[in-house]
């Protein structure tokens, strides 16, 4: 049961007070401001987004491994394995590159 569904019982259950009528109705204007900015991405996800598009630039439809990416995009070259990983991960689970694995070694290629 969520917290929206909790209010709306306890709007019912004390319709007849002015003051908790309008208490509930506030913090559900309070529920409905915050879900409403849950949809803008944050200031890391447009810089993400940015990385992400150049890691598409930069491949090619032949397989590479993480380093090899990692060092043709200038904007990672100072990034972790782990967040390059992730940003590839992220890529995979939208569909736009393929990740295979030969003798434990990861490898990416665009879709």
């Amino acid at each position: 049961m969520t917290k929206r569904e909790n209010y709306a019982i306890l709007r019912t259950l004390v319709a007849d007070n002015a003051d908790l009528v309008a208490f509930i109705d506030h913090e559900v204007e309070l529920l409905d401001k915050k879900n409403a900015k849950s949809g803008t991405p944050t200031k890391k996800q447009i810089i993400n987004n940015g990385i992400k598009d150049e890691i598409l630039g930069a491949m090619t439809s032949e397989p590479m491994t993480l380093t090899e990416i990692q060092a043709l995009v200038p904007s990672l070259a100072d990034a972790s394995n782990q967040k390059v990983s992730a940003l590839l991960t992220a890529l995979k689970n939208d569909g736009k590159i393929v990740r295979t694995v030969e003798k434990r070694v990861a490898y990416f290629a665009k879709a």
